[in-house]
């Protein structure tokens, strides 16, 4: 899908700014940049020739029969920088058992004591205005769901609009607890394919809304994701590790994918977010960790010279 509009500029520091904004969103972009709160999503403070530090981060319902306070354990002492903590999906209990028991301060506490960084949560069920609060109480991140029913090609445009228009509301609460909030595509999705990537960055005009790319559900359809991170840009503030495979053999190091070209196309992207190793499907939490640090390893082995380690 070809489109004239042209959404990004840049400040003079290199920050990209949508042109077609208004004075609020300008000023925004502006206060952002100079607060230096751009989180990891894009941070305006690197030179474009630095070589990027790879930071790594997974996913707690990976260790969901565990203890919210088990789960950060075995992630921190894998040797992830950050998390991504889970909704009820799959009857993950950690987000609900935070919001009722721990709340922002006892997370805080939580995540410091194992040196953890929270990432994002993952809110598919419930939704991000569950959670808002909660995530920016708790020093802000990524919030990260799902698109809306796919549509005819011919569609496309009018209602990637709507969806955009529909989230108001929720960037609203972004804006207002310091988060950010990305769209992952899904097979059978409006957002699916890269031409449904291209509508959303061309269309959308807040620096608070983004994309969560998941490779598995890209290569089921057998799109490049190396082309779609590069439509993605600086609207990329989440990357899923995962590969289109059954089993443990989703995750990096496991399956047949060569993660370089992946890890490559981030770097090229001046990604700032964490790569997030990720399955679906239920390990025992001894093979999960063991499956997750070969994982990181190879990660690491691939991001060369790329990325900074």
């Amino acid at each position: 899908m070809k489109s004239k509009l042209q959404p990004y500029a840049s400040l003079t520091d290199g920050t990209p700014i949508p042109t077609a904004m208004n004075r609020r969103h300008f000023l925004t972009w502006t206060s952002l940049a100079t607060a230096g709160v751009l989180s990891s999503c894009s941070s305006p403070s690197h030179s474009a020739n630095a070589p990027r530090r790879l930071r790594l981060s997974t996913s707690s319902i990976h260790f969901k029969e565990l203890p919210i306070e088990q789960a950060c354990e075995q992630i921190a002492r894998l040797g992830f920088e950050g998390i991504d903590i889970w909704c009820a999906y799959d009857k993950c209990p950690h987000l609900d058992d935070v919001a009722a028991r721990l709340g922002p301060d006892g997370l805080k506490a939580l995540l410091a004591r194992h040196k953890l960084k929270l990432f994002s949560f993952s809110v598919y069920i419930g939704g991000y205005a569950k959670y808002a609060e909660l995530l920016g109480r708790a020093g802000g991140g990524v919030a990260i769901q799902g698109s809306a029913p796919p549509c005819k090609p011919a569609e496309l445009t009018a209602k990637m609009k709507s969806f955009l228009d529909d989230l108001k509301p929720l960037i609203e609460l972004a804006e207002k607890h310091n988060s950010y909030l990305a769209i992952e595509n899904h097979g059978n999705a409006l957002l699916d394919a890269p031409d449904s990537f291209k509508a959303f960055t061309d269309l959308n005009r807040s620096p608070r809304l983004g994309l969560a790319v998941a490779p598995y559900h890209l290569q089921a359809i057998g799109a490049s994701v190396e082309e779609v991170i590069r439509i993605a840009g600086r609207q990329l503030f989440f990357f899923y590790a995962w590969q289109k495979q059954d089993g443990i053999s989703q995750l990096p190091g496991h399956g047949p994918t060569d993660f370089k070209p992946w890890l490559q196309a981030l770097a090229d992207a001046d990604y700032r977010g964490y790569v997030n190793p990720f399955m679906h499907g239920h390990v025992e939490s001894d093979a999960m960790a063991a499956a997750l640090g070969k994982s990181r390893a190879y990660l690491r082995q691939q991001a060369t010279p790329a990325w900074k380690i």
